[in-house]
């Protein structure tokens, strides 16, 4: 049902990039070119000519050119097109024992549909084919070559345009550009112009819209298709056929006209052009200098055919009246008074032009015919359509085409990671590149949560909040790879100088000129709270995840010199870069094999989710939510999956401090009872400290931030949302204003009341991105209740992340097994799989263990790791409360470098000490992400248990003052079974 959803969805918002995957569905690949050896050696002249096509696709950025096969004699010719597939075939004039007419009369037997074309090697030839009449009737089209290889451009466009037309202007709304011309020398000469023209316009309209790569080749596809017309007759079919897409006509003055000769068939032309389309655009070409005062008397634009500037000429009037150009205001008499080169400067205008001049525009469909030669299909489908009076008050056409220009640009950003602007800084919800070079783990996350948002209407699947993503910049990593070149900081990569060394010289070392000037910008222009996250080349994905391993900075941003706020993004950008020496990582890149060298950052900027209260600057609330639980509670599945979620932001549920935990699927069911919520409630919070401008970000991650109590939230009227009071009179917890009690963080209104629909939002959106990515998933979150423009709260997505609990086929069957042979047997195990090769396991002693020692338990795990790492053992690790928890009260606040070589980590609950296992932290994703085993062995429990008696009467290897590190002759034996959650430790 899902992965119908997300198709359909999808479907319904059909973007321009996939419009354009439709158009051009002929394309012109394979060319037979039957020619003499001479003949193909003066069109090549001494070069290939494939070679000589190439470069005016290669000069014109188009895709594959065409290749080209070449034989010298008729039977050839017809065996090729027997044994091969072409799309094309070009004749010339001399041919071997056959006339090309008797030879394309063959071809047709062959194959009745395959374009054939003549080409006559220069003017000279002309007449030899005049006056041939029938013998033509099997050639498609006849060109004259005089030397530019820009005729075979203009050759393939042609068949390409009319073959495909019918179908691009239905699909696509392509307009269609009507040339009537029967003089062979003269469109053989005008339509290599005009094409490469055309094309010109149409990539120079691509370069202002930044696209780059096969998004470039789509939207060339939308270009101006190129109709032929050589008679009177046979043009008014083509105007009546597509008069709905025309976009101009360029026409001679003396054709056919009734089957003979019309000196003014052209005028003749205009005049019934003038009667069905009158603000068409038309173009009237002659040699005869003449006709300009005629053309001026009927408005059509004029060309000489002779001018020694045709290209110039010919682009001018493209730029000016077929919608490439600026946009042009005019008044009612056709004066120009304004010119937009931009969607943003046509919107600035749009508020200011007389409206006199909106009505010349929109009647004549000037706008909806500039929106197509952009390119912006669906636009200008809705806006062709409306009539100034379907306003009743006129200046509402004013407001209406404002909101269009909106449209567009939204429209082109739909879904898409756009280039670094100014203007595009100023937007709320775009995603901005800042370089080249890859995105990362997190970029590449966001830029995919970015389309599926724009893709996917969240607002119709739960409705009553605004599912977005915060305004994210990023620096690729090409960025990284200047910085640590120019700077030489490759020698850092041996670990020889301490990690704070390492900070110090690379705060100092510079960025890229271009990266700065572009955060330049962006101080200047941003002015709220921002986030500096990094964003490593692996960090996040399917295979290793990095979580947590590097620094993350948010800055205040506050300053109020745009100097200083540039100075701290650049240092908080470098320490990002400097993360990557830091131990943890070396650590994690040790654990995982690889080398820090392979390693590469790009760095994200992203508005922090929240709102300034007093002092300070925080969300009202932030989570991880998972699409699978590993410890599901009564009747939950592991597939509904769990949420934690913590009053302010995010860093208290990151690192794994006290939160509250629910199932989105059924967000009523309490994980546990009312005391232990509070005794158990969040008491502190993190936010931005707004009162210091001045910063040391050598401080670390925390030299932003400020703990603060819950009761200062009160104050500041943010908790309310959040909380439920104990009742001590009747011992239980209840909702509601007015009551007094202790307050428990246990977000009852939103969960259980529906106050705001986090419950419905995480469960739609985890299902959705797991059906999309084809795997359990993690998100990160945030969400600001204070109503936006729409009057709407806002969920906001920060980061996604794979879920990678292995789940291989190791199937643990305890069928006679003795239980005095177990060292360890639990039922909330993750890991799967035989480990035989682990022969140390160390132990916090349980007599000794002092919540108040938490800190000086880390540092000595930390060297009794140091020594296993350098001894290159794994080993089974044994402790109480929450690893990895920055909170010493809930456990031994270990960071993964302390920990880097244990192969299994077990917590163990206390009766002084029962926390929940440390799901949603950094820590417990990258642990379970490498596969290693992570149990929880609950207290009293009637089935899990560790054997402690045992455990103390075995011979020491090594005792510290808290931890007794053993070593045993054979390995102990660890069995996973990561379906069943079912693990065991043999003796």
């Amino acid at each position: 049902m899902v992965q119908e959803k997300v198709t359909e969805l999808i479907k319904r918002n059909r973007t321009d990039d996939q419009i354009y995957h439709d158009l051009m569905t002929f394309k012109v690949r394979e060319i037979l070119l039957v020619a003499t050896v001479y003949d193909a050696f003066i069109l090549e002249e001494e070069d290939i000519l494939t070679e000589k096509i190439f470069g005016e696709y290669h000069q014109l950025n188009l895709s594959s050119a065409p290749r080209i096969t070449n034989v010298s004699f008729g039977p050839e010719a017809l065996k090729m097109l027997s044994t091969h597939n072409f799309d094309m075939v070009i004749l010339t004039m001399r041919i071997d024992e056959i006339t090309p007419f008797e030879l394309s009369r063959r071809i047709r037997e062959i194959d009745p549909d395959i374009p054939v074309l003549l080409l006559l090697n220069d003017n000279t030839e002309i007449p030899l084919i005049r006056d041939m009449g029938s013998r033509l009737k099997n050639i498609d089209k006849v060109f004259v070559w005089n030397g530019d290889s820009k005729i075979f451009l203009a050759m393939i466009k042609y068949i390409e345009d009319k073959l495909n037309v019918d179908t691009d202007t239905q699909v696509g709304h392509v307009r269609v550009i009507l040339l009537v011309e029967d003089s062979i020398r003269y469109y053989s000469r005008y339509l290599p112009i005009l094409y490469t023209e055309i094309m010109k316009q149409t990539q120079r309209i691509i370069a202002d819209e930044h696209l780059y790569g096969i998004k470039k080749l789509l939207r060339m596809r939308a270009r101006p298709k190129v109709l032929m017309a050589e008679s009177y007759e046979e043009a008014v079919k083509v105007i009546e056929e597509y008069r709905d897409y025309l976009l101009c006509v360029m026409s001679d003055v003396v054709f056919h006209k009734a089957g003979s000769k019309d000196t003014e068939a052209g005028l003749k032309l205009i005049d019934y052009l003038k009667s069905q389309l009158k603000d068409l655009p038309i173009l009237l070409q002659s040699s005869d200098p003449a006709i300009e005062r005629r053309a001026h008397e009927v408005q059509a634009g004029f060309l000489n055919k002779n001018s020694h500037n045709l290209s110039g000429d010919l682009m001018d009037y493209i730029s000016h009246y077929l919608g490439f150009g600026d946009f042009v205001f005019r008044d009612p008499d056709g004066v120009p008074i304004a010119r937009a080169a931009s969607m943003d400067e046509l919107r600035q205008l749009l508020a200011t032009v007389p409206l006199e001049s909106l009505i010349y525009h929109a009647n004549r469909n000037h706008f909806s015919g500039w929106l197509i030669a952009r390119g912006e299909i669906k636009i200008a489908k809705s806006v062709q359509p409306v009539k100034v009076s379907d306003f009743e008050d006129p200046e509402q056409l004013r407001d209406y085409l404002i909101e269009v220009c909106r449209k567009v640009r939204e429209a082109k950003t739909r879904g898409k990671m756009i280039s670094f602007s100014a203007s595009a800084v100023d937007e709320q919800s775009q995603l901005i590149r800042f370089g080249e070079g890859s995105l990362g783990g997190k970029g590449r996350g966001m830029a995919f949560l970015h389309m599926l948002i724009q893709n996917c209407e969240f607002d119709k699947i739960v409705p009553g909040a605004n599912i977005l993503i915060p305004q994210t910049s990023v620096a690729g990593t090409g960025e990284y790879d200047k910085f640590i070149s120019a700077n030489g900081i490759d020698r850092y990569f041996s670990g020889k100088e301490s990690f704070l060394r390492v900070k110090e010289k690379l705060i100092k070392a510079d960025l890229s000129a271009d990266l700065r000037e572009k955060l330049r910008v962006y101080a200047a222009h941003v002015r709220c709270p921002i986030s500096v996250r990094s964003s490593g080349l692996f960090e996040d994905s399917l295979s290793q995840p990095f979580a947590g391993i590097y620094d993350t900075y948010l800055l205040p941003n506050n300053h109020p010199d745009a100097n200083r706020r540039l100075e701290y993004l650049e240092q908080a950008v470098k320490l990002v870069y400097a993360s990557v020496f830091s131990p943890s990582a070396r650590s994690y890149f040790d654990a995982i094999d690889y080398k820090i060298d392979e390693e590469k950052m790009s760095v994200l900027l992203q508005r922090v989710v929240g709102n300034r209260f007093g002092d300070y600057f925080y969300p009202h609330f932030s989570g991880v939510a998972q699409s699978y639980n590993y410890y599901p509670i009564s009747y939950l599945k592991p597939e509904d999956g769990v949420a934690v979620v913590g009053f302010g932001l995010g860093k208290h549920v990151i690192d794994g401090e006290k939160a509250h935990r629910f199932c989105p699927k059924y967000p009523t069911i309490d994980f546990v009872g009312p005391e232990a919520q509070l005794k158990e409630s969040q008491q502190t919070f993190y936010a931005i400290n707004m009162k210091d401008s001045e910063l040391n970000l050598l401080e670390g991650e925390a030299a932003t931030l400020k703990v603060r109590g819950i009761d200062e939230a009160t104050r500041e009227g943010t908790l309310e949302p959040c909380v439920s009071f104990w009742d001590y009179e009747d011992n239980r917890l209840q909702v509601g204003s007015g009551l007094v009690g202790p307050r428990v963080l246990n977000f009852a209104p939103i969960l259980k009341y529906d106050t705001f629909p986090l419950a419905g939002i995480l469960e739609a959106v985890l299902n959705i991105i797991k059906s999309a990515m084809g795997t359990p998933v993690e998100i990160e979150f945030a969400v600001d209740l204070k109503p936006a423009a729409n009057g709407l709260p806002s969920f906001y997505i920060l980061q996604i992340k794979p879920l990678l609990g292995n789940i291989e086929d190791f199937t643990l069957d305890l069928t006679g097994v003795n239980k005095n042979e177990l060292l360890l047997y639990t039922e909330r195990a993750m890991g799967n799989g035989r480990l035989d090769d682990i022969c140390d396991l160390i132990y916090v002693d349980p007599a000794k263990f002092d919540k108040t020692r938490t800190l000086e338990m880390t540092a000595e795990l930390e060297k009794l790791n140091r020594i296993m790492k350098k001894e290159n053992r794994r080993y089974i690790l044994v402790g109480p409360g929450r690893w990895g928890s920055s909170d010493r009260w809930l456990g031994i606040p270990v960071t993964w470098s302390h920990i880097s070589n244990a192969r299994v980590i077990v917590e163990v609950e206390r009766e002084d000490l029962r926390v929940d296992p440390s799901l949603g932290s950094h820590f417990f994703h990258n642990v379970t992400s490498m596969n290693i085993g992570y149990f929880d062995l609950p207290y009293n429990s009637k089935t899990d248990f560790i054997d402690w008696d045992w455990l103390g009467c075995q011979s020491a290897a090594h005792r510290t003052k808290n931890f007794v590190h053993l070593r045993f002759a054979e390995p102990l034996v660890v069995k996973m079974d990561g379906r069943k959650r079912i693990s065991v430790i043999y003796k």
